[in-house]
């Protein structure tokens, strides 16, 4: 069995609960139970049973000394995953002394010396500073669902657009992108994921906005992929959505919520498949006037993923299981 363990809050964000859940997916396919420990927060822990695997709500603080009674009471756990960024070191030196091996993703704390594996597939400017056993860095590790190959198809024209700023947008950044594109009179469809709580800003854009001009999801949509599907540019923020928007030939433009966001934007923009509008505080609203060269985004964001990524972190760790790493 695999304990992941993960950080899923307004603040945080749900692209490491989104990513977990497609690497239990791809360890089930392997014959492995994953069992989910998480801080308190309600949608993540719903979600994570509604897709089937044992979760329970934990403290993350460092000084809280629990991982080592929950590993006495579940001995058949083999690999410990975090997902959270920067780990401590006395959490993963807790973990290490029960003889079970350690997995991270994207971590820069103390703790990744720690760690047997360090998956970090967003690292694009300092990958040699990584910490860990073993770093698997680059792209081809990117932890997409496999089932958007099927979505693949080629974009000539920007005709419908998309904003998705993920599942809270912590800082407000939808609102003044609506603000953007009512100036100019771009229509766009909204999707205000399910911890999104600055309703008064979309609300006062939507007044003065013409009827139609916005389609607003508020409570999320069912399936992310499929409403990329029917678009064709999407304004996104810089974690895991413009890669599966890329994925599936979907041009983005991005704008980083976060600060280590953006040297991802910037990534992005060199692979091209996505045009960078910088930081949220400043962000560069040209960009949304800008004539974009959407064929060629489309196909460059296509080439760039492979959708191979989870199956091969996923071999990764069973290996570790097997002694091979």
């Amino acid at each position: 069995m695999f304990a992941i363990c993960i950080e899923s809050s307004h603040a945080r964000g749900l692209g490491h609960l989104y990513r977990s859940l497609t690497l239990a997916e791809g360890l089930r396919q392997r014959g492995w139970l994953s069992h989910f420990l998480v801080n308190d927060h309600t949608h993540a822990v719903n979600l994570i049973r509604d897709r089937g695997h044992e979760v329970e709500v934990v403290d993350l603080d460092d000084n809280a000394h629990w991982e080592g009674a929950w590993l006495l009471a579940h001995p058949e756990v083999r690999v410990w995953v975090n997902d959270r960024l920067d780990t401590g070191a006395l959490h993963t030196q807790r973990v290490r002394s029960h003889g079970v091996r350690l997995a991270t993703f994207d971590d820069r704390g103390p703790g990744a010396a720690f760690a047997d594996l360090n998956i970090a597939a967003l690292a694009f400017d300092d990958a040699a500073s990584l910490l860990g056993g073993r770093v698997l860095s680059g792209v081809e590790y990117l932890m997409l669902d496999p089932g958007l190959a099927t979505r693949r198809r080629l974009r000539n024209a920007a005709d419908a657009w998309l904003v998705t700023l993920g599942g809270s947008d912590t800082w407000g950044v939808t609102p003044r992108i609506m603000e953007a594109l009512l100036s100019q009179r771009q229509g766009a469809s909204i999707v205000l994921g399910p911890s999104f709580q600055h309703w008064a800003e979309v609300d006062a854009v939507l007044a003065r906005a013409p009827a139609g001009l916005f389609t607003v999801h508020r409570r999320g949509v069912s399936s992310l992929a499929d409403e990329m599907a029917r678009h064709d540019l999407a304004i996104t923020g810089g974690g895991m959505t413009p890669f599966e928007a890329n994925a599936s030939g979907l041009p983005c433009i991005v704008v980083a919520n976060e600060l280590f966001e953006v040297s991802v934007g910037r990534a992005l923009e060199r692979f091209g498949g996505c045009v960078f509008a910088g930081f949220h505080r400043t962000m560069d609203t040209s960009v949304f006037h800008r004539r974009l060269p959407i064929a060629r985004m489309s196909e460059a964001g296509m080439n760039m993923i492979d959708l191979q990524g989870r199956d091969r972190v996923a071999d990764a760790l069973v290996a570790l299981i097997k002694g091979e790493v």
